[in-house]
């Protein structure tokens, strides 16, 4: 199973991000992750680097290593510019990008007014999702985009030609489905082993049922984890997290916890591990560490 990094971006210091991904790789990690938010979540007053440019700063300093978006919010850039963005990336990267495609929660509500987007109903938004994870497909693979519903057609053609994957990110039923009917991938973000277990059938099962091979699907996990090497280390980090009142909804576990866990994802064919950090700086080494020696 693969490792990889979500990238710090609620910051207004893009040379930190890319600071950060250079230990990374150098740690071991197996790609560069970044989320797309103009802010975070429930704090408009607060910095956000956007995606695609911190990435393609990341794919410069980093050559060779893959990068994606996870996520990005289908329908906040039209369809063609956010093809002509990703293939821009790939070209930067040296080889492909991985288009990691979301719909948008609750919280996405105040961005899109900020935006000046309108925010959609969720059955649009799971339209607007799937057909775009259609068109990009058709795209980078040569292809115009012939239109649907939700999204007008594309005639392309990308120039010079880019090698882009597209997963969907999400776990609510109507996102793991689309991702096996339209999608190259999977992202499942913040879930237990069981849950992700469970998710990833469903979309297996709605690729065999589009017809298509539900082994040439990426299953991928995701989500921050807060990682002692010992049980007195987790304690102490779990209560100077609490005190900062920081979520305590996130992942947690010794290092031995997270080899265990590791295991039960690739067991549920997970094949790749994608995580923030949480907690001293030093824990970006010892995820890795602790997942290569296991």
């Amino acid at each position: 199973m693969r490792l990889g990094l979500s990238l710090p971006v609620f910051t207004a210091d893009a040379r930190r991000s890319v600071d950060v991904a250079r230990r990374a790789a150098a740690a071991g990690y197996h790609g560069m992750f970044a989320p797309d938010h103009l802010f975070p979540p429930g704090r408009p007053d607060r910095p956000s680097l956007d995606a695609l440019s911190l990435l393609a700063a990341v794919a410069a300093a980093v050559p060779g290593i893959p990068v994606g978006t996870l996520v990005t919010r289908a329908g906040v850039r039209p369809v063609g510019i956010l093809a002509k963005q990703l293939a821009g990336l790939a070209h930067v990267a040296g080889g492909s990008v991985i288009a990691g495609l979301g719909m948008g929660d609750a919280h996405a509500r105040d961005e899109h007014a900020a935006l000046g987007i309108p925010f959609l109903p969720i059955d649009e938004r799971a339209g607007v999702l799937e057909e775009t994870a259609l068109a990009l497909g058709a795209l980078f693979g040569g292809r115009p985009w012939s239109g649907g519903v939700h999204v007008p057609p594309v005639t392309g053609p990308l120039l010079p030609p880019a090698t882009g994957s597209v997963w969907l990110g999400g776990r609510g039923d109507r996102v793991v489905r689309a991702a096996g009917r339209s999608a190259a991938g999977w992202n499942g973000w913040a879930l237990d082993a069981q849950g992700f277990s469970d998710r990833a059938a469903n979309v297996r099962e709605a690729a065999a049922e589009a017809g298509r091979d539900p082994e040439r699907l990426t299953l991928s996990w995701g989500g921050i984890v807060l990682v002692g090497r010992d049980p007195a280390e987790l304690a102490v980090l779990e209560t100077e997290r609490a005190s900062r009142g920081m979520s305590m909804d996130v992942w947690r576990g010794t290092a031995d916890d997270l080899r265990g866990f590791a295991d039960r994802l690739e067991r549920a064919e997970a094949s790749w591990l994608i995580c923030v950090p949480a907690g001293p700086p030093d824990r970006l080494e010892l995820v890795a560490r602790t997942l290569r020696e296991g």
